[in-house]
């Protein structure tokens, strides 16, 4: 397999647009994207979901709520500092699932997509306009949490992401308590990257969008993350 570090993407980070705003309390974790927000693990039934993540780590997800109108719910559990893990899956009291549709026909839940923060998403976007990058929103979302809180987001996704491999970069509202601030605690991501034959053109993407992301070689893509647990390594990929 051919790595390839952050010292060299890098190198390829030429022409790219303004860096996001100084975030002094974001973490900065070797082998782990600078502003990963979260991971999504898709799986067709959410308890099911959470079971598979405790059996593999000792830590279970808490419940976090639904997304109206999307046809989803989710459980959360805290990947360290600023970071979760998102298990995704059906709302059975919704009609169908309009976001994330590839859920409903998993047969063991795997990793979907990820999450990065940006602090900036207004500006973001008028950079990435400037750039001829085409994209969808910022678009506002919302959950309410089991408490009776509710969490506003805003999230700008890219027309062309890579097959998956670029995240959805996502900004909390400022009365927000970010998930990883109260989700169960026990985990943290340690490695995160994306697996393409074509390393070069997903190198330039990721500089376009002022991203650090580990990226490997092989002759097919996929993303692949490890996380620390109480019961070792958890090893997911999409």
């Amino acid at each position: 397999m051919n790595n390839i570090s952050r010292r060299t993407f890098l190198k390829f980070a030429t022409g790219a647009i303004s860096a996001p705003h100084a975030l002094p309390s974001w973490p900065k974790t070797a082998e782990v994207p600078t502003l990963l927000d979260h991971v999504l693990l898709g799986c067709n039934d959410l308890d099911r979901g959470i079971a598979f993540v405790e059996e593999h780590t000792r830590v279970r997800a808490a419940f976090g709520g639904v997304h109206p109108g999307r046809g989803t719910q989710n459980a959360l559990l805290s990947l360290g500092e600023r970071r979760y893990l998102e298990i995704i899956a059906p709302d059975p009291k919704q009609a169908g699932v309009e976001q994330y549709s590839v859920i409903t026909k998993l047969a063991e839940p795997r990793l979907i997509g990820w999450a990065a923060h940006r602090d900036d998403l207004g500006p973001f976007a008028e950079q990435l306009r400037k750039q001829g990058i085409e994209f969808e929103g910022p678009q506002a979302g919302s959950r309410q949490r089991p408490d009776g809180k509710v969490l506003r987001w805003r999230a700008l996704r890219l027309k062309d992401d890579h097959g998956g491999l670029l995240p959805f970069f996502i900004e909390w509202s400022k009365d927000s308590v970010h998930p990883s601030v109260d989700a169960p605690k026990g985990c943290t991501l340690t490695h995160f990257e994306a697996i393409t034959p074509e390393t070069e053109d997903l190198l330039h993407a990721i500089s376009l969008v002022q991203l650090d992301l580990y990226v490997a070689k092989l002759d097919h893509p996929f993303l692949r993350a490890s996380i620390s647990s109480p019961k070792g390594q958890f090893l997911i990929s999409s």
